[in-house]
Order: C-alpha cells, then structure tokens, then sequence
C-alpha cells in the first residue's frame, strides 16, 4: 500500500457505520466514501480526511462511528483468517494468545493505512501500545478528547473474539496535544470461557 491510499477495510468499516448510525447523512459522506473507491480497493487520503473532518463536526456520532468502524475492521479481519490459525489462536494459553491477538491488530492497523503502526510492550498482563500516524489523530486545532477509538475499539473485539477479556484505555492522543498516542490494554482470561 503506498501512502497515499487507505486501504478498502478503513472505508468500508467507515461506511458501514456511518450507514449504521447517520443514515440520513450517508449520501453526504458517499460524496467520498464513494462505492467507485470501494470496488477499486482504495481512496485517497484527502477523501478521507474529508470524512473525518466533517464527522468531528457531528459531535457525539464521530466517537460512536469511529468505535463501530473499528470493529467492523476487527470483525472482518478476523473472518478472513483461515480457521485452522483461529483454532490454533484460541487453543493458545491466554499469555501467549493476547500476543497473537496483538500481532492480528498490528498487521491490521498497517492494512487500513500503511504508514500506521502499532508497537506493545507487555509487563505481564498489562500493555503499553503506541500507535504512530493514526490518521484519525491527524488535526489542525487541537480536540479535548482523544480522537483514537478506532484502534481502542478494534483491539477490544479482537481480544473479545479470541476470549480474552481486555480492558483497553486511550491515555494520550496527538489530537489532544500529547506528544504521542499511547493506550494501555489489561488482559484477563475471562470466566467461564476455554484458556
């Protein structure tokens, strides 16, 4: 993926939520999120900032869209996986499998904006993830809270999918006028589900 494209999977989860919780406004936003972009695999990136512009200007909905969208693109990543890996994944004691789990997110966020990465540190059950050129994060004046939900929200359901029970906090965000966007992930295995 250069990087002046964002990959099918970030439009087509934005679409869908947008779709999901603004319909009256979808035909306002398709103007970008056009389906000629979504067949072609591609958009660029001033469409999409567009998009993400004028959801800010919504208010409230841009946080819920943004968090639906992420799991949309969790949702979808995980279904391409062959079942044979989803099997081998859930069949992983929990330390190990929020690795895995952690290294599906990092290819993801690089499947959804080539420039974005994903770096985690773990100390136990407890991870530090900084994330770099989050395209959601990309602002001009700065916000009072953190623009991030999209990757919080896809790493939650894809910890959830694979049975680990994840609590994961947006701690710092560019968007807000931190130096970085930083979360923090708690891992637990959840009750009364396989380990």
């Amino acid at each position: 993926m250069t990087d002046a494209a964002v990959g099918r999977l970030l439009v087509a989860s934005l679409h869908q939520a947008i779709a999901d919780l603004l319909p009256m406004r979808l035909e306002f936003y398709e103007a970008w999120l056009h389906p000629s972009g979504l067949r072609e695999g591609r958009i660029g990136l001033a469409p999409l900032a567009a998009v993400l512009s004028f959801l800010r200007l919504e208010g409230a909905p841009y946080h819920l869209i943004a968090a639906r969208a992420g799991e949309y693109t969790a949702d979808w990543t995980v279904a391409e996986l062959s079942p044979v890996r989803k099997k081998m994944i859930l069949a992983m004691p929990p330390a190990i499998r929020k690795r895995m789990v952690v290294g599906i997110a990092q290819w993801m966020a690089q499947s959804t904006y080539g420039d974005t990465n994903v770096k985690v540190q773990w100390q136990q059950w407890r991870g530090s993830v900084d994330l770099k050129s989050s395209l959601f994060c990309e602002v001009r004046d700065r916000v009072k809270s953190p623009l991030c939900e999209f990757y919080a929200s896809a790493l939650r359901r894809l910890m959830s999918t694979f049975n680990l029970d994840a609590d994961v906090v947006m701690d710092e965000c560019r968007a807000t006028g931190a130096p970085r966007c930083a979360m923090s992930v708690t891992v637990r295995p959840a009750p009364g589900r396989a380990a």
